[in-house]
């Protein structure tokens, strides 16, 4: 039992320093990126590097989630203790009416000691429920901000592509950004409109800053920091670096552009190959039992007869 959790307390102990380094660089590259050092220091360039807005974690969480409402985060706070207290009264309602005592009971009554396995998942049932509706705010949060990541890696290969080609075609970068925001903008419709695409709304507060005098490179960095998607910190990234030292943004725009294409192209044949890996333990748990009963059951079934049959019975007295 010692043995068990000294290798126990070892696997966690590996497990958060493994995690705690990569969280450690992942803040060291976004500091660097957005708010830290430039990666280039034109000469004569005496402007300050921009520092990020002093934001609490649960304000940025909910922020990249789509939700910047002044009040997101007491609104999450008192949907979160609401759950709560749903969970506590729907928890205690359950055990003060008898139900769990009766399963309790009916648990018993299973031969072969089955139902005493399954009494402490009774019993924790209600209170495992407090944690579900407690849990409901964070994984709506949650929900919200994986739609927002699909959203804009599924858009970002597109905007590049119009970038790449309006710029070949003589267009500057922020004329090409005005020429897409103008495009795929437009009034939101009932069900919604592209205008309501993430993307395209971080582009647009792009223009908006640059129109009010926002330097290029902070305005670029902005829109990283707000959507924090790992293609669109890596395009930001290379525009940087590429408006810091003077290189053309059309060259760096065409080779993010095919970059881009080669690892979603990566990333489709890695899927390709899990699949077959993925469809294996369905096919185990959901196919195999019902072909085995349905293949094997009459054999086994007359099998069962023979041996009952051919077992000697006690004679009465």
């Amino acid at each position: 039992m010692t043995a068990a959790l000294v290798l126990l307390w070892l696997a966690a102990l590996g497990a958060a320093l493994f995690f705690g380094s990569r969280w450690h660089l992942r803040a060291r590259a976004r500091d660097r990126l957005w708010s830290g050092e430039p990666l280039v220091t034109p000469p004569g360039d005496g402007a300050p590097a921009p520092r990020a807005e002093a934001q609490g974690w649960l304000t940025r969480w909910l922020a990249l989630a789509g939700h910047r409402g002044p009040d997101a985060g007491l609104l999450f706070l008192s949907l979160t203790a609401l759950g709560l207290a749903v969970g506590i009264a729907v928890a205690w309602g359950l055990v003060r009416s008898g139900l769990v005592d009766a399963g309790v009971r009916a648990l018993d009554l299973i031969p072969g000691g089955v139902g005493q396995v399954l009494i402490p998942v009774l019993w924790a049932a209600p209170w495992l429920g407090v944690v579900v509706f407690a849990c409901l705010p964070l994984l709506a949060v949650r929900a919200a901000r994986r739609a927002r990541v699909a959203a804009t890696e599924q858009d970002l290969p597109l905007a590049l592509d119009l970038l790449a080609t309006l710029g070949e075609a003589g267009l500057g970068f922020d004329a090409a950004i005005d020429r897409i925001v103008d495009s795929q903008g437009g009034p939101v419709g009932p069900g919604g409109g592209r205008a309501d695409r993430p993307l395209i709304a971080e582009l647009r507060g792009y223009r908006a800053e640059t129109q009010a005098g926002v330097p290029r490179v902070v305005a670029l960095r902005g829109v990283a920091r707000r959507l924090e998607v790992t293609p669109v910190t890596i395009l930001m990234s290379a525009l940087v670096q590429a408006d810091q030292v003077g290189a053309s943004l059309t060259e760096s725009l065409r080779r993010q552009a095919d970059d881009l294409r080669n690892r979603r192209r990566e990333r489709v044949l890695v899927l390709a190959e899990a699949l077959p890996v993925k469809l294996v333990f369905p096919l185990v748990i959901c196919f195999l039992p019902g072909l085995f009963v349905v293949t094997l059951g009459p054999a086994f079934y007359q099998f069962f007869q023979i041996v009952d049959r051919a077992t000697p019975r006690p004679q009465g007295r």
